[in-house]
C-alpha cells in the first residue's frame, strides 16, 4: 500500500488503540506504533505501520500524536520529553479538569493539543458510522481535520479542551439512563413471562418516540419556561406509584423507579407540580 498521507503516531493499541492505526494505515498515512507490549503492533506491522522503540521515539517520527491509553495516568507515562511541533490528540477517557491540565503541560513543552471522544466501538473505526468529537484551539482541528476524517465523522465543540470529555460524560449518562430503563422494564415483564426479546419492538418505539421529542425539551431546558404539553409532573408522579407498588408486589427491585419518583417529588415541591416533565432539568442542576 501507498503511505502518501500526513505522518501519524499512536500510542496505544489496545482495542480502540489498534483500530484507530489500522485506519490511518487503510487511509495512507505513513503509521508508527507504539505499545508496552509489543506483540499487539505484529498485525500493524505486517499491514505497514512501524514500530517506534519507545514513546519518545514515536513522537518524534510524525507532527500528529495520537494517544489512546487506559487513563491519564498511562497518558503521563507515555508523553514525556520535548513536543516542539507536534500536535498531541488524547483519545483517552477522563475528566474535563484533566483534559485542561493536560492541554497547558503540552503546550508547555512546545506542542499543540486536541482532546477527543470516540463515540463508536473499535469495529466501526475508519467508516462514517465512527463519530468523533474534537475539543482545542480551532486552528490545529482546522490544520488536521482531514487527517483525523480517517478515523470516522468529526464533530468539532469549541476551544476549550474540556469540552470533549464533557461531553463524553454527559452522553454516557444518556447511555446507561437508556439502558438501565430497559432492563428494569426487561426484569419487570419478565415475572409475567415476556421475554426481553418480545419487549425489543415495544421498547424501541418508546425510545424512538422519546427520540422524537428532544428537539422540543432542549429549547424548553434553554429557555427555562416548561410548559405541560405532554403531562404535569403531577400525573406522571402518579404513574411512577403505580410503577413501584407493581414492582414491589412482584418482587422486582425498585431502586430505579423510587430515585425518579424522588426527582419528581422535589420538582413538585419546588412549585413545578403542573409544569411539563422537562422541570426536572433543575433538580439535576442542583448538587
Amino acid at each position: 500500500m501507498m503511505h502518501t498521507g500526513t505522518p501519524v503516531t499512536v500510542l496505544g493499541l489496545g482495542l480502540m488503540g489498534g483500530a484507530l492505526a489500522g485506519a490511518f494505515l487503510r487511509a495512507g498515512h505513513p503509521t508508527t506504533v507504539w505499545n508496552r507490549t509489543t506483540s499487539k503492533a505484529d498485525d500493524l506491522v505486517a499491514r505497514g505501520a512501524a514500530l517506534a522503540e519507545s514513546p519518545g521515539a514515536a513522537i518524534a517520527s510524525a507532527p500528529l500524536v495520537v494517544v489512546c491509553v487506559s487513563d491519564y495516568d498511562a497518558v503521563a507515562d507515555v508523553l514525556h520529553g520535548p513536543l516542539d511541533g507536534r500536535v498531541v490528540v488524547n483519545l483517552t477517557s477522563g475528566t474535563p479538569s484533566r483534559a485542561r491540565a493536560l492541554a497547558q503541560e503540552v503546550a508547555r513543552r512546545g506542542g499543540g493539543y486536541l482532546d477527543g471522544g470516540i463515540m463508536a466501538v473499535p469495529e466501526a473505526v475508519g467508516t462514517a458510522d465512527a463519530v468523533l468529537a474534537y475539543s482545542g484551539p480551532r486552528p490545529l482541528y482546522d490544520a488536521h481535520e482531514s487527517t483525523l476524517g480517517s478515523l470516522g465523522t468529526c464533530l468539532y465543540l469549541g476551544d476549550d479542551p474540556g469540552l470533549s470529555a464533557t461531553h463524553e460524560m454527559a452522553t454516557l449518562v444518556l447511555m446507561w439512563g437508556m439502558l438501565d430503563g430497559f432492563l428494569n422494564g426487561a426484569a419487570l415483564l419478565g415475572t409475567n413471562g415476556v421475554s426481553a426479546t418480545a419487549y425489543l419492538p415495544i421498547a424501541q418505539t418508546a425510545i424512538d418516540t422519546v427520540a422524537g421529542w428532544l428537539p422540543g425539551y432542549a429549547r424548553q431546558a434553554d429557555s427555562g419556561v416548561y410548559p405541560a404539553d405532554d403531562g404535569t409532573i403531577d400525573t406522571h408522579l402518579a404513574a411512577m406509584a403505580h410503577v413501584i407498588q407493581e414492582s414491589e408486589s412482584l418482587g422486582v427491585n425498585a431502586e430505579l423507579p423510587r430515585l425518579v419518583k424522588a426527582l419528581a417529588e422535589r420538582a413538585a415541591s419546588a412549585g413545578h407540580g403542573a409544569s411539563g416533565y422537562v422541570a426536572l432539568v433543575e433538580q439535576f442542576r442542583t448538587p
